[in-house]
């Protein structure tokens, strides 16, 4: 949920940033752990008057202090590449929507349902209403399904960009001359915001990117809606 003041991850809108956020807390835990460890062991050698000779010239301390590494290297390694091999799979999308990033603005093409073509532009400070988020909303959003699996294809007519949404663990760069693709699924209905995360010129901070997740039902009227226009 997007809300004022959030210092921490966003609350996981899909399954993926489900595992971002176990990936996450557990390697803070192990962190928090090595932090406490090494400090504990600073103070006492600082303030410690005496000196244990077996911990400065020993050798069974060196190995401790060279296997623990390596073995906490792997309980962060082995999550860190299952999460990478899940972040890249692509499971029979029921959509799959082309989005194009311009200097400064998002073109979205729903190329599955007779060629459903629009452009998302940020809302002007003058035209913004009372229940807008400044810099963020948009006066066309990307409306999907939820619980439906959807595959996104990036590209950009101009500069890189970076295709972002952080409550859905999704980011991905929009390349000049290349098709990027990914796949995600939302779990709940609701307005999800994010922004291009890539510096691509004056107006970088003015191309928000909105997704309205609705019922599936809704979302083939809106649809029906889209083709008549």
């Amino acid at each position: 949920m997007l809300t004022w003041k959030t210092l921490l991850l966003q609350d996981s809108a899909s399954p993926l940033m489900e595992q971002l956020s176990f990936f996450h807390d557990h390697t803070l835990m192990i962190l928090v752990i090595i932090t406490v460890l090494v400090g504990q062991l600073m103070i006492m050698l600082f303030f410690n008057q005496f000196i244990h000779r077996y911990l400065l010239e020993g050798q069974i301390i060196e190995i401790i202090w060279t296997i623990l590494p390596a073995i906490t290297l792997i309980f962060i390694a082995i999550p860190s590449l299952r999460l990478i091999y899940i972040l890249d799979e692509i499971n029979n999308p029921m959509i799959t929507i082309k989005t194009i990033g311009h200097q400064w603005y998002w073109s979205y093409e729903y190329t599955d349902f007779k060629n459903i073509e629009f452009d998302s532009y940020m809302i002007p400070m003058n035209e913004m209403k009372n229940f807008n988020f400044r810099l963020l909303d948009v006066d066309n959003r990307i409306v999907i399904p939820y619980e439906s699996q959807i595959r996104m294809l990036i590209t950009a007519a101009d500069v890189i960009h970076s295709w972002t949404i952080p409550s859905l663990g999704v980011k991905i760069d929009a390349t000049p001359g290349r098709l990027n693709q990914i796949s995600f699924s939302i779990n709940r209905t609701g307005l999800f915001y994010g922004q291009c995360s890539e510096i691509c010129g004056a107006n970088h901070s003015f191309m928000p990117i909105v997704i309205e997740s609705i019922s599936p039902n809704y979302f083939i009227k809106w649809i029906s809606k889209m083709i008549e226009i």
